[in-house]
């Protein structure tokens, strides 16, 4: 109980504080471990795919899912605190915290969806969220080896050679991204709606509020990244390239999936109460 209660403390502690008063520590932290993990993994790569490819996938994707979630948890608390210097529906000033200005920009010129990634919402806060962040390295090390498979098949039902190349090639980006990319998507949400504890109905929600935009959003950054992942990438490095690729991808669905849940808290707690004084 005394540890509990001191790791509690050290991270409410690590939670406040932030380097210049700007990038949060804790993220910084986690991210830097993350990053050492990734080269270690990278340094030896070829050795530890000869030995076992598909554990080697499970570990590099778990480890890539991690960096693209502390990457989106640290832009939220990056904006998050700087709108709280600002009156409701005021940017932040781009001489006092330029970073969270470009953050605040960048989400309000999306072209890939309507709402805001980072609402201004009291259920995205600052402070580290470890389960998020075991959830989406769970969900990036148990999707390896499907991803692995569905490569493998990819290669064997539409080979690559010196003589053919370029067809092949696009009969893969267009068996991935019309058969794959759907289900993937259509997975990813459903994985972490149930993980986050949602029921069916909130699977449906989600499903209904976030799955045609980001399918649009797929198809304007997929298909140019396949055809340069199956074209000249060997296979063993096809699903490494598409995941570190795929960390700015994982962020946005990070993102997104905390903005819809945001929104839907919101919702409920707008909710007019009936019954009460």
């Amino acid at each position: 109980m005394t540890w509990e209660l001191t790791r509690r403390r050290w991270i409410r502690t690590l939670n406040t504080k932030f380097i210049y008063g700007r990038v949060p520590l804790l993220h910084t932290i986690i991210l830097l471990i993350e990053m050492a993990l990734f080269a270690r993994l990278t340094s030896r790569f070829n050795g530890y795919y000869d030995k076992r490819p598909v554990l080697t996938m499970m570990v590099t994707n778990a480890v890539l899912g991690g960096i693209a979630d502390t990457v989106a948890q640290s832009i939220t608390s990056i904006r998050q605190r700087a709108l709280r210097k600002y009156p409701s529906g005021q940017s932040p000033n781009p001489r006092d915290d330029p970073l969270a200005y470009e953050i605040h920009e960048l989400d309000r010129k999306n072209p890939l969806n309507e709402r805001d990634l980072v609402p201004d919402s009291k259920v995205l806060p600052p402070p580290f969220d470890f389960e998020r962040l075991t959830r989406f390295m769970a969900y990036g090390f148990l999707m390896a080896p499907i991803q692995f498979r569905w490569f493998k098949f990819l290669e064997k039902t539409f080979p690559i050679t010196k003589a053919s190349a370029f067809v092949p090639a696009m009969k893969r980006v267009a068996f991935d991204q019309l058969i794959f990319a759907p289900v993937g998507i259509a997975a990813f949400f459903t994985a972490m709606t149930l993980a986050e504890g949602g029921d069916r109905r909130a699977v449906a929600n989600k499903l209904r509020d976030m799955y045609v935009p980001t399918i649009k959003a797929n198809y304007m950054v997929w298909p140019a990244v396949q055809v340069i992942n199956f074209r000249l990438m060997p296979v063993q490095f096809q699903l490494p390239f598409v995941s570190t690729v795929g960390i700015a991808w994982t962020a946005y669905l990070s993102l997104t999936n905390a903005a819809e849940d945001a929104m839907e808290h919101k919702r409920i707690d707008d909710r007019p109460v009936r019954g009460g004084v």
